[in-house]
């Protein structure tokens, strides 16, 4: 069976998050994951670069065959959501010039395929990663649950 390897991405401005899994079959083993930290002293561009630049990074490093990534949902607060976006568009961007398929999953879908459950909180969905994954604990920071948490559906969604 030929292994895959998906980028989970969980955009955000001040953190997004990541999470590699490589897939054989039913089988899923963790690769890395993780956090892009930018800081809210710098400027906006300059954040968005350093996403780029970290996500650049990440994937000469890994070679993922594809990505996921949870669809942006309408929050109250337009300025996150806003950062959200522009987020998202770096990393759609930045997948697109790798050449690696984007699927994108709402957050319904994510929950349903990771807990069996689409009213499941953050906190059940980093104990069913931790689970499927057979880690020790549980992923943290919870963007990197997230991200993780989105390979995952995208692994359950389509086959090799």
């Amino acid at each position: 069976m030929k292994k895959r390897r998906v980028i989970g991405i969980d955009p955000g401005l001040a953190h997004t998050g990541f999470g590699i899994i490589d897939a054989i079959g039913e089988r899923k083993q963790l690769v890395s994951y993780g956090i892009i930290e930018t800081s809210p002293d710098d400027e906006h561009g300059t954040r968005l670069l350093a996403i780029y630049n970290r996500l650049v990074a990440l994937l000469d490093e890994f070679r993922p065959d594809e990505a996921s990534m949870e669809t942006l949902y309408f929050a109250r607060n337009v300025t996150s959501a806003l950062n959200v976006a522009e987020a998202k568009g770096v990393v759609t961007m930045t997948l697109s010039q790798f050449a690696v398929p984007l699927s994108l999953y709402t957050p319904n879908q994510i929950k349903t395929s990771v807990t069996g459950s689409g009213k499941a909180d953050k906190e059940l969905v980093e104990r069913y990663v931790k689970l499927l994954l057979n880690l020790e604990t549980e992923p943290k920071p919870d963007h990197a649950a997230d991200a993780l948490a989105a390979a995952i559906t995208h692994i359950h969604s389509t086959h090799g």
